[in-house]
């Protein structure tokens, strides 16, 4: 049966929500005997050299150790330890959803990216190098520069009152596929390619956590986020009705 700690004591949900929601870590795992481990310096030196890349932090290899004897069997049985480490801080979020987002483009994309799936390692750390470069978040694209999607929203792109609609793997969004319908002008969907974003008059993203929110920025490229179009679908979204649970 597996048993799991925290720092010491014995994990709750609230603390395993943010390895559980973000699946954003590292971890080595190591088979002990009679307290002996083989190759257990490797072990530390993966386990530090990941926390630098992931984390940009020091893991304390002494730490480390007197965790893994404080959970061994007294009776020196042969067990599987996997130490996991990961930021209990951590969270989804993206800064206050007034703002508009300004955001780096990002040669990136998920697997199954059709499917709303919980593997979100690669877009966590994507979108944590670009908050430590100063951007907000990352505009996904494919190596020849098309445009697919956002971290965890989708695109679209105005120009003048025609909405465009990036052509290319996304997750197909509902709150997406609901503003294609209420939106009263007109629209396609094309390949958007960020070498000529310069064409577009306003930007904005859009998930079901706060429905359309503008672009500021991608790279250098700047748009218009008090565009009257954005008003528009917002209001769009604002009037669609919402179905009883």
């Amino acid at each position: 049966m597996a048993e799991i700690e925290i720092d010491g004591t014995p994990a709750d949900p609230a603390r395993l929500a943010a390895l559980g929601l973000l699946n954003y870590g590292h971890f080595t795992t190591l088979r002990v005997e009679a307290g002996r481990v083989r190759g257990l310096e490797l072990h530390l030196d993966r386990l530090v050299r990941d926390c630098r890349t992931l984390f940009a932090a020091e893991l304390d290899r002494a730490a480390v150790r007197e965790r893994i004897r404080a959970v061994l069997p007294a009776d020196g049985a042969p067990v599987i330890v996997r130490v996991t480490v990961y930021d209990p801080a951590l969270g989804l979020e993206r800064p206050a959803a007034p703002a508009p987002l300004r955001t780096r483009a990002t040669v990136y994309r998920r697997e199954l990216p059709e499917v709303k799936h919980v593997g979100l390692f690669g877009l966590v750390h994507h979108r944590r190098l670009a908050q430590l470069a100063g951007y907000d978040d990352v505009l996904l694209t494919d190596e020849h520069g098309l445009v697919s999607e956002g971290a965890t929203w989708n695109v679209g792109f105005l120009a003048g009152d025609r909405l465009v609609w990036p052509e290319g793997p996304s997750l197909p969004g509902v709150t997406e596929a609901l503003l294609a319908g209420a939106y009263g002008g007109p629209q396609s969907r094309e390949p958007v390619r960020v070498a000529e974003l310069g064409r577009f008059d306003a930007a904005f993203a859009v998930n079901a956590g706060v429905g359309p929110r503008p672009l500021a920025a991608v790279d250098s490229t700047a748009f218009d986020p008090a565009h009257p179009r954005l008003a528009e679908l917002r209001a769009a979204y604002l009037g669609i009705a919402a179905d009883e649970l």
